[in-house]
């Protein structure tokens, strides 16, 4: 078999327009990669496209050395990617010191819940959490409760993100169980997060809707402790009922007659002739 060589200065080969978009076509027609749940949370919560810039980053972040952290009273210790949590967290930049500069590289987190702290680390590696539906329904308030100290422990580390997923999921879970917070579960989000939180909002309207509700046996006195330790709970029930009332005005108790702001004993007969 004989190969041909195009050597002739006046033989051409056929030629075809230009296309400038043609790239274009190409990239939309080829097959895309999704990035698993933990490349597309390092990179953005809105699942990117796999590039080589974003395998990068991701690679990245899942090296380096590791941050000793001590989560609750039994201090249990975990060891994580100090670039992971530094990249969500400027609270992790500011308290996990770089032990290149330092003897102390570790974090305590004493007074945070390490089931809370268990739900940080599946975001942190996953990008998410959990989704309270999914659970047997006795273990419904249990999750319920760990998403509630995990909204604390992501207001103490700066992680409006996942303080959002927390919220969702707690109310999820109490509606789906259909339990609310006692008062011994709604003074430490006043203790904890600060004034204007949606925390505090949502668990002072939860405690105006049980002062209000015509079937309950209980009466504000419930939440004398909560009253008495923080006036912000105080107020912020108040409000609540305020708002929950529809602008129901209550009645003038300057108008009314009788004895009913005197002080005497039951039966007893009072100077404007009326009794008790």
């Amino acid at each position: 078999m004989t190969r041909i060589l195009y050597t002739s200065t006046t033989a051409t080969l056929p030629t075809r327009k230009r296309d400038p978009f043609a790239w274009k076509r190409l990239l939309s027609e080829r097959p895309q990669r999704r990035l698993s749940p933990s490349t597309s949370h390092f990179t953005t919560s809105y699942g990117p496209i796999a590039s080589p810039k974003l395998t990068c980053l991701r690679l990245r972040l899942l090296s380096g050395d590791l941050m000793d952290i001590y989560v609750g009273k039994m201090k249990r210790k975990w060891s994580l990617h100090r670039n992971v949590l530094c990249h969500h967290s400027t609270w992790f930049q500011k308290h996990g010191k770089d032990p290149a500069k330092s003897n102390d590289g570790k974090v305590d987190l004493f007074d945070d819940d390490p089931k809370a702290f268990e739900l940080l680390v599946k975001w942190l590696y996953q990008g998410k959490i959990d989704d309270v539906s999914d659970m047997h329904m006795d273990k419904k308030w249990d999750y319920a409760f760990a998403c509630q100290q995990l909204y604390v422990l992501c207001e103490k580390i700066k992680l409006p993100q996942l303080k959002n997923h927390a919220i969702d999921q707690f109310r999820k879970g109490c509606y789906e169980v259909g339990l609310v917070p006692g008062p011994e579960e709604m003074q430490p989000i006043y203790e904890k997060t600060p004034q204007g939180s949606p925390f505090r909002k949502l668990v002072s309207r939860i405690a105006a809707r049980q002062i209000m509700d015509p079937e309950s046996e209980s009466d504000a006195s419930k939440y004398k402790e909560c009253f008495q330790s923080n006036a912000d709970f105080a107020v912020d029930v108040i409000n609540a009922i305020k708002e929950g009332s529809g602008g129901k005005l209550f009645h003038d108790p300057t108008e009314e007659t009788g004895c009913q702001y005197h002080e005497h004993y039951p039966g007893q007969r009072c100077k404007n002739g009326h009794y008790k």
